[in-house]
């Protein structure tokens, strides 16, 4: 017998409130008590962040959907970009924490503006971003970038990574030195002493959208 078909609709939903995306799916699966009510905007709504609609009118282009629960899994399933294209945004669909992807012309990447003999901006047609940075040659690869931290979901540990496709004719992208931190200010000393090795292409790995990642460092935010 399903023993939570007899408790009150409320008190279901106080409870799938507390659990995560992924064990309100498997308790609907497995119990009509859970299914009458997985669907509700009560619950899903506690699973969004709590500045979602802060987010979604940060939307390059809007998105609405008729239901939190199909806005919750829009999110996950297709990322949004926003800030005039410059971020891109999506949930993690486990656990509901915020994923951000950083565009190629917000990083500050040496000799990356007006340098067409080192670096070029085409359109990419696997790109979310209207533009991305296509490498010539350079002597030196540095490439950084920020976000604010207030951003990003607490207590949550973060990965950044660098996504890039390699060329036909790429060579001697083997190694770099990356580091993620949460900082108040920049020194640069201080940053390229605490970098880590990282194999750029034996370490990477193949995304479900055809590009590589790369992990280039990982911290907690609290």
């Amino acid at each position: 017998m399903d023993y939570f078909l007899l408790l009150p609709e409320g008190c279901v939903c106080d409870i799938l409130s507390f659990t995560s995306p992924k064990d309100v799916v498997i308790a609907s699966a497995i119990s009509r008590g859970f299914n009458s009510v997985a669907e509700f905007d009560v619950i899903w709504e506690n699973f969004l962040p709590d500045d979602y609609e802060d987010i979604n009118s940060r939307y390059v282009s809007p998105r609405i959907s008729p239901s939190k629960r199909q806005l919750y899994f829009s999110l996950c399933d297709f990322p949004v970009l926003m800030d005039g294209g410059k971020l891109s945004f999506s949930l993690d669909k486990k656990t509901g924490k915020k994923c951000f992807m950083i565009s190629a012309r917000e990083l500050a990447i040496s000799w990356g503006v007006d340098t067409p003999w080192y670096w070029e901006w085409i359109s990419h047609p696997d790109s979310r971003f209207p533009k991305v940075a296509y490498l010539n040659c350079v002597l030196q690869l540095d490439i950084r970038g920020k976000i604010r931290t207030k951003m990003l979901s607490r207590q949550t540990d973060y990965v950044a990574y660098l996504v890039f496709k390699v060329g036909i004719m790429s060579c001697e992208l083997e190694y770099a030195n990356s580091i993620i931190r949460f900082v108040k200010y920049e020194n640069v000393t201080e940053t390229e002493d605490q970098a880590n090795p990282v194999k750029l292409l034996t370490s990477a790995k193949l995304r479900a959208d055809g590009w590589m990642e790369v992990e280039m460092g990982q911290h907690k935010h609290y």
